[in-house]
């Protein structure tokens, strides 16, 4: 049969003809689920199955109509809604290959991708109109076609509605370029990462089902948002794959949205990220969420510092599995599991990837070592557009993927992140992890975020310097900085303190909520 995948705990077998909209839009109808809710939107729009199928299948038409050619690139800067997911499975049966971006974006960002990705289609929320349309008109020529999703003239639902609803897939291999997800591009420019028809399909399988277990009863919210890699998986493809229903929100994730969220649809499955789940839980009593729905919490993006998990445990009753994914890999490939949790531990390889850890020299490293991260999976990206320098350098051969990330392993076969590889700092000649020292600062109560980068103390020598955040800014004072060098003191190796610590109301993130420690960097003496 075409378009079908058989899976085993060992492989996964992909058809000869392999377009990835089939099984994760099409098969649905055939399966019963035509009249099923696939989609319901905090602003009370609900879409099943049967007009989700319909919405891919004139987006699909839409594309084709505008004369574009099989592989031409369709930008899109939408937020988490029905459009959105038209659009990016309409591009893919069709034969086009659909580019979500961060919606966060500036002028110049987005001057950036259209440039580089040389796409012939822009589709965009009017919401965006301030940073798009001045980006549209920087590049010459630009992109032939410009769409917003709606408005006045031609946008996206004039033109829908005057598709047609059919629409047969393009045809295409598991192996064809499907889609491409720009990295958040914390140390540069970002870089436009060609993922397959298949890789969609591996991380619903090996994440999605075979380490959360879910199911087609499941409803999914993810606060991180469909444009990047983790909440595509969560709030989409996830869902899609076994039949669910998902949640989406286009609004700004805050404590008060999200526990809104939770308690007016009540999904079974959350997906946070670090940093939100610390403003939840500083916020929690005065919001007093129901979150007896949930089933299972997720984090991503950043280590999950152990004093989260437990406090997060103690109010809702419910555990948080951390793990690591990346823009490259597509989803996590390192996670803890439902009935093995071990906090401050980023968990064991996922089912069908490998990990190990490499010296500079490329050698593995022996157990209790820290080093670079090598990760191998079906969900690889294929390489860096335009950028065979960066594909080189971080897809080796053997299909290796360099995560840039320390990490170091047990004698249990248990992953601990150490931090971003050019994070990492020595200290006496030691090297020392910025997240253990950033972990043990948000043990204290009044800590809402830290982070920790190398500084030089009068002798020319590189010691900790912390970067805080706290619940309470008025709190800021001298003894307090005491207190936390005393904790950090007691509770790490005594090199490792920090020596000096700078109260701020916020810290630099990436999208994806990976604080940017190379733009604290600049900011020190």
């Amino acid at each position: 049969m075409e378009h079908t995948v058989a899976v085993t705990a060992e492989d996964l077998t992909f058809a000869p003809t392999f377009n990835v909209a089939v099984p994760f839009i099409d098969r649905h109808i055939t399966e019963g689920r035509a009249d099923k809710v696939a989609i319901r939107t905090t602003r009370g729009e609900e879409v099943t199955y049967r007009e989700l199928v319909q919405g891919v299948n004139r987006a699909g038409n839409v594309l084709k109509d505008l004369g574009l050619t099989p592989g031409d690139r369709v930008l899109m800067v939408v937020k988490d809604d029905p459009w959105f997911v038209y659009v990016f499975w309409g591009a893919i049966k069709a034969g086009f290959i659909p580019v979500p971006l961060n919606t966060l974006l500036r002028s110049k960002d987005y001057e950036f991708v259209i440039a580089d990705s040389a796409a012939a289609a822009v589709v965009w929320s009017p919401e965006y109109d301030s940073e798009i349309l001045p980006a549209l008109e920087a590049v010459a020529p630009g992109p032939a076609h410009r769409i917003p999703t709606e408005g006045d003239g031609k946008t996206l639902r004039s033109l829908l509605n005057a598709a047609s609803p059919e629409l047969e897939p393009a045809p295409s291999t598991a192996l064809d370029d499907c889609f491409w997800l720009y990295s958040s591009g914390s140390t540069g420019n970002p870089k436009g990462t060609i993922h397959l028809h298949r890789d969609m399909v591996v991380t619903s399988q090996r994440y999605g089902i075979e380490t959360l277990g879910v199911t087609n009863e499941d409803v999914f919210f993810s606060a991180a948002k469909l444009f990047f890699a983790y909440g595509l998986g969560n709030g989409m493809t996830f869902p899609l794959w076994v039949g669910g229903t998902a949640v989406l929100f286009d609004g700004r994730p805050t404590p008060e949205t999200t526990f809104d969220v939770i308690d007016r649809f009540r999904p079974t499955l959350y997906f946070g990220v670090p940093t939100l789940y610390a403003a939840q839980l500083a916020g929690y009593d005065g919001l007093n969420p129901d979150m007896s729905s949930v089933r299972q919490c997720v984090s991503a993006g950043e280590a999950l510092p152990p004093d989260i998990l437990h406090r997060w445990k103690e109010r809702t009753g419910l555990d948080i599995l951390d793990g690591i994914g990346s823009t490259e890999l597509l989803h996590i490939f390192i996670s803890n599991l439902p009935d093995d949790i071990r906090p401050g531990a980023t968990g064991k390889p996922v089912p069908g990837y490998e990990a190990r850890i490499v010296d500079e020299s490329g050698n593995e490293v022996s157990t209790g070592t820290a080093g670079r991260l090598l990760v191998r999976g079906q969900s690889a990206a294929r390489a860096y557009w335009n950028n065979p320098e960066k594909t080189e350098a971080t897809m080796y051969g053997d299909d290796w993927l360099d995560t840039g990330d320390t990490y170091v392993s047990d004698e249990s076969g248990y992953y601990y992140y150490q931090g971003r590889s050019d994070d990492m700092m020595k200290v006496g000649g030691i090297w020392t992890s910025p997240f253990e020292i950033e972990a043990k600062l948000m043990e204290h109560p009044l800590v809402l975020e830290a982070a920790i980068v190398g500084r030089l103390d009068d002798a020319g020598l590189l010691k900790p310097s912390a970067i805080v955040v706290l619940t309470d800014p008025a709190a800021a004072n001298e003894d307090l900085e005491n207190e936390l060098r005393t904790l950090c003191k007691k509770g790490l190796a005594p090199y490792k303190y920090p020596r000096w610590i700078e109260f701020v109301d916020d810290l630099p993130k990436t999208a994806t909520g990976k604080i940017q420690r190379f733009k604290l960097r600049t900011l020190l003496p």
